[in-house]
């Protein structure tokens, strides 16, 4: 089991940048692949991006070429650099650490974050 804590979610304006970042404690962090997923008001919990521990990594269509994940397992943290931010970001974005399966699916993690609340204004 992993303990997560996300931080670093604010009220931003559109076009700005955000960086969250998810401090992770209990297991080995450099052998845990970790997710990004977000969940806005009234809708399903959707896959944001996804990094594995060779460091490749997946994004969501609709933040490839803006968003960025990294993790730094020195310090073990992941980040998801977030730039252009739209009004559509607007959500609750939750970092977890995958067990099994595919990687965009949430039932594919089994641990997760309280998550941090990111408020985009038009």
């Amino acid at each position: 089991q992993v303990q997560l804590v996300e931080s670093g979610g604010e009220l931003v304006q559109a076009g700005g940048s955000l960086r969250l970042s998810c401090a992770a404690s209990g297991r080995t962090f450099s052998s845990i692949a970790m997710g990004w997923f977000r969940q806005a008001p009234g809708k399903e919990r959707e896959f944001v991006a996804f990094i594995n521990w060779s460091d490749d990594t997946y994004y969501a269509d609709s933040v490839k070429g803006r968003f960025t994940i990294s993790r730094d397992n020195a310090k073990n943290i992941v980040f998801l650099q977030m730039n252009s931010l739209k009004p559509e970001d607007t959500a609750v974005y939750y970092c977890a650490a995958h067990y099994s399966g595919t990687y965009y699916y949430t039932k594919s993690y089994n641990d997760w974050g309280q998550g941090t609340q990111v408020t985009v204004s038009s």
